[in-house]
């Protein structure tokens, strides 16, 4: 199987910032979304998140470093003691009859080192300790992260999650859910899940802090004589009104189209006929603005 670290294009030595980074570029580069009916991109995809995975939790990349678990996230079984032929096992437990405990030390010995009271504990395994988070990536869409949806996680112990999303959750978000990740020792509490937020790039959209941005395509008529147009908002299609004499870049607001109360900002953005237009062509030639101006006027400044 294809090294975590090679899939995610990381050193092994990189910082958990840089192995974040590269996680997050690559998932929305190979997102299905993005590569529709590409069965490649999806499995690349399933890939970049199973090397996450390894990588992003400190407990499985530690133990991946050191060949406890393989790229999958597998046990590997252990590597037998070498035996030095004085009947004991190196780093094992000296002695006959004795149950090793953690570490190679019996129950006596824990009881002898922390009491008796610990010892006995041990001996009736009544350790009480909470159990470790558990740390998840999730890559959902645009809409949805603006809209707030519920998404079911599966977890590689076969376990599924179903993680709520907040309206307004921002790229990098991590989701913190109480008691849902490792389980505890003796009768202590479960971890926490972690869930880190991945938010696709969409086709149109784009987010500035709570607003969000639009380019609209319009024609020198539209822009010339005004129109009504329908644009898409992250809540549904609206009508929206363009001024006459409206130039190209002209940014209009559609207050409450955002996300979280922002406003959704459309850019106008002049779109010429694709072919030749004689008519159009023969009256430029021949018209005269009522007021003339120059729009390099800035340029001859320069």
């Amino acid at each position: 199987m294809e090294d975590p670290y090679d899939i995610l294009g990381v050193r092994r030595d990189d910082s958990a910032e840089a192995i974040r980074k590269a996680y997050r570029k690559l998932a929305k580069r190979h997102h299905p979304d993005l590569n529709p009916g590409k069965a490649d991109a999806l499995e690349r995809f399933k890939a970049i998140n199973a090397a996450n995975e390894i990588l992003s939790d400190p407990d499985k990349r530690g133990r991946y470093d050191r060949g406890e678990i393989d790229s999958a996230g597998n046990q590997k079984p252990p590597e037998p003691p070498p035996y030095d032929g004085g009947g004991d096992f190196a780093g094992g437990w000296r002695g006959g009859g004795q149950s090793a405990g953690a570490h190679g030390l019996n129950p006596e010995d824990l009881a002898s080192l922390f009491g008796d009271a610990f010892g006995s504990r041990f001996r009736d395994g009544n350790i009480r300790a909470p159990g470790r988070d558990a740390h998840y990536s999730l890559t959902i869409d645009f809409l949805d992260a603006a809209n707030g949806v519920v998404r079911r996680l599966s977890l590689p112990e076969g376990r599924t999650l179903d993680v709520t999303i907040p309206a307004g959750t921002r790229d990098g978000h991590v989701l913190r859910l109480k008691r849902q990740g490792h389980p505890g020792h003796g009768d202590g509490p479960a971890g926490d899940a972690l869930v880190e937020i991945s938010i696709a790039p969409h086709r149109y959209f784009r987010r500035d802090g709570n607003d969000v941005l639009l380019d609209l395509p319009v024609t020198l008529q539209e822009a010339i004589c005004g129109a009504t147009v329908e644009v898409p908002t992250v809540t549904g299609r609206v009508r929206l009104t363009i001024p006459a004499n409206s130039a190209n870049g002209a940014k209009l607001r559609l207050a409450r189209r955002g996300i979280a109360g922002g406003s959704q900002i459309v850019e106008l953005k002049l779109v010429l006929p694709p072919k030749p237009e004689p008519a159009l062509s023969a009256f430029l030639e021949t018209w005269h603005p009522d007021t003339p101006f120059d729009p390099r006027t800035a340029l001859e400044q320069a």
